[in-house]
């Protein structure tokens, strides 16, 4: 952060108005934080697409070893939900 603070001007009048003004600090805060997840979650809209037609063909087209591993995950997952409405131990520790 020296680096910054020693060569950038922009990046010490940031600090300094976050410092000094608790609204700019919130607004900086905000630019910084929620403003990239709002993007990002609108990205995550557009290109996840939910084509029956895709789903289909990526499933067709799925290598052994995938759908081996998706049949094992899906019966430890019923596995441990059978657990929790049975309320057992659900340690995984084996």
């Amino acid at each position: 952060m020296s680096i910054l603070w020693e060569k950038s001007e922009s990046w010490r009048w940031i600090v300094r108005k976050t410092r000094d003004s608790k609204p700019f600090f919130f607004a900086f805060a905000t630019v910084c934080g929620v403003v990239p997840g709002i993007i990002g979650y609108c990205v995550m809209q557009v290109t996840n697409s939910s084509n029956p037609q895709l789903e289909a063909q990526l499933r067709q087209n799925a290598r052994p070893e995938s759908v081996m591993m998706g049949k094992v995950n899906q019966e430890r997952l019923a596995e441990y939900l059978g657990e929790l409405k049975r309320k057992e131990d659900t340690n995984d520790d084996m």
